[in-house]
């Protein structure tokens, strides 16, 4: 029996995705688990596997097109079974039951009643409307009027790029974009969004705008955790990890929120969730964007354990290997800009979570010691955002003052 590949959900917020690259071809024979293709979600491109063994029967979708949740996408048939064409759908879920025949009196009732009720407003038929058959399928999943869109084809033709961005009117999510104070030269490129990006962008714009946001800011003292650092890494055989400045400050993160438990937390409507386990999100570039991938109970790991789990983090979101629920679950974020040069930032709240740490670089600055000497020094410039519904003034800087205790007394993480 044919198994036909659907779209798949692939993170918990997932209503459509890309077909970035196909990894098989007709013909190919796939096993349980091989990966079939690169899907492009809200939050990350992953890879497709089969969950059946058999041969690429046909691929119906061509890389590039995005299409909703359970679109059929491929086929896997047995060897020698006949290829089917694709389906029109599939059900997922069960038969709704079906409803009393209904008489002629009682259609012509409905009739009559229908006709009173809806009086719709006269609309362009879309079959009047210069599109592509991409576009208008594009359209018809989005839920987008056809009138409202301008083509850019040839003869104004709408194409599948005038629908990537468009809003629909009235929807939620819409924003006001400013006219650009000048047309496009040929010097100009204008690159339309990824699912990612655009995703990325609807949901800081939401975060910015629903949450009341505050800001810490505070300075700490480097060099004793340099100095450890450097121990550590000096002691360490040739193939044994070498440990970043980032492994010591996620460490930190993860303990003083243990500590400060407020922190971890969100805001839940009528209440506020305190989590019993700090699931630290990372922040990581990749290519078109940001991802966030949870290191789960971090509370229970050592400093060597989180190290090795935010390299293999990062190494497999660069490669697009990670799975959906890697994404999920995180309670408290850090994004660590130090890297890049940058001093001090103040980072947007990834929601449901409360807080996130902003991570500047280390500078060496003159500093006074305890004997009020002035001496070379190392500091490092540490920002917390927080969900003020649920983080107060207080709270923050107790949290803060924690976490500058660990960072100042590193060895107390070796632990």
């Amino acid at each position: 029996m044919p198994d036909f590949v659907q779209m798949p959900q692939l993170s918990d917020t997932m209503k459509e995705g890309t077909v970035v690259k196909w990894l098989v071809k007709v013909g190919d024979k796939v096993d349980v688990s091989d990966p079939l293709a690169e899907i492009e979600t809200d939050k990350a491109t992953m890879e497709m596997v089969a969950f059946d063994e058999g041969i690429v029967g046909a691929i119906y979708i061509e890389e590039g097109t995005t299409t909703p949740l359970g679109e059929v996408l491929a086929v896997i048939v047995e060897e020698g079974e006949e290829v089917p064409d694709k389906p029109a759908a599939i059900a997922t879920s069960e038969s709704e039951p079906e409803k009393p025949e209904e008489t002629k009196e009682d259609q012509d009732q409905n009739a009559t009643i229908k006709s009173e009720e809806e009086k719709p407003e006269p609309a362009v038929s879309d079959e009047r409307i210069k599109a592509s058959p991409l576009a208008k399928k594009i359209a018809n999943s989005k839920g987008i009027n056809l009138s409202e869109v301008k083509g850019t084809g040839p003869g104004g033709r709408i194409v599948k790029k005038d629908l990537e961005n468009h809003k629909v009117s009235g929807s939620p999510t819409a924003v006001s974009t400013p006219k650009r104070s000048q047309p496009l030269t040929s010097e100009d490129q204008r690159i339309p969004l990824t699912g990612m990006r655009n995703i990325i962008a609807q949901r800081l714009l939401e975060s910015k705008t629903q949450i009341p946001h505050f800001y810490l800011n505070v300075e700490f003292d480097a060099a004793p955790l340099m100095n450890l650092r450097k121990q550590a890494n000096f002691a360490a055989g040739e193939g044994d990890n070498k440990f970043t400045v980032n492994d010591f400050i996620l460490k930190a993160v993860v303990n003083a929120a243990a500590s400060v438990p407020e922190v971890n937390s969100s805001f839940d409507g009528d209440a506020i969730i305190q989590y019993g386990s700090v699931n630290l999100s990372v922040a990581i570039a990749v290519k078109d964007g940001l991802v966030t991938p949870v290191i789960r109970d971090a509370q229970q790991k050592s400093l060597l354990e989180i190290s090795l789990a935010v390299k293999d983090l990062a190494e497999r979101a660069r490669a697009k290997k990670l799975s959906p629920d890697e994404f999920s679950g995180g309670t408290i974020t850090v994004s660590n800009l130090g890297a890049y040069g940058i001093d001090s930032f103040d980072a947007i709240i990834n929601p449901p979570q409360a807080a996130i740490l902003s991570i500047g670089s280390i500078k060496s600055m003159p500093a006074v010691d305890e004997e009020g000497n002035l001496v070379a020094g190392l500091r490092m410039k540490v920002g917390m955002s927080c969900d003020h519904r649920v983080v107060d003034g207080a709270v923050g800087a107790r949290y803060l003052t924690e976490l500058k205790r660990r960072i100042e007394n590193p060895a107390s993480m070796l632990i």
